[in-house]
């Protein structure tokens, strides 16, 4: 059944989860849009979405609290209504010190969610830190090509994986002075 227009970027928003600041001007990524401007979002289902959102909700909320005043990027709340959509994620990771990549399954499902993951890669080759994927909901085996040559966050430990995100992102920040 095709979506309406409406209905497409509603979903397509809804998908936006994982796009963070982590300082005054710190981001990290996000997640879903289609892999061509005319077709609709290769989303899961409207339950695996709202797990998604709600995760990096919770993820946003845990790093922007407490003393370290971390500042996150989530595009629902924080993108300038009317943006062009790339135009805001490369603003976004542009003005980024990290980035947050919040794989699971619905992530590894989604083009859009490639694509960003992809352009957060290349808008910090090589910078060791900068880029933190968090696997929930996924086995190793499951963890995306791309990203090989990285750790990531198990998102099955304490706190899923929240904390190590967080002392990752703050020993970063350590290292910028």
């Amino acid at each position: 059944m095709p979506l309406s227009t409406a209905d497409w970027f509603r979903q397509a928003l809804a998908r936006k989860p994982t796009k963070m600041r982590v300082s005054p001007e710190s981001a990290l990524s996000d997640v879903s849009h289609p892999s061509s401007p005319d077709s609709p979002p290769s989303l899961g289902s409207s339950s695996e979405v709202e797990e998604d959102l709600a995760a990096a909700q919770e993820l946003v909320s845990y790093l922007e609290g407490g003393a370290a005043s971390l500042r996150c990027f989530l595009q629902l709340r924080d993108a300038t209504p009317g943006g062009a959509i790339v135009s805001e994620l490369c603003h976004a990771l542009s003005s980024s010190h990290c980035r947050v990549l919040l794989i699971t399954p619905g992530f590894l499902r989604d083009p859009w969610c490639r694509y960003q993951m992809l352009q957060a890669l290349s808008e910090a080759p090589g910078a060791e830190g900068r880029t933190i994927p968090l696997m929930s909901g996924l086995s190793r085996a499951a963890y995306p090509a791309e990203l090989r040559y990285m750790y990531f966050v198990d998102g099955r430990g304490p706190e899923g994986g929240f904390r190590q995100v967080k002392e990752a992102v703050m020993r970063y920040l350590q290292t910028l002075g």
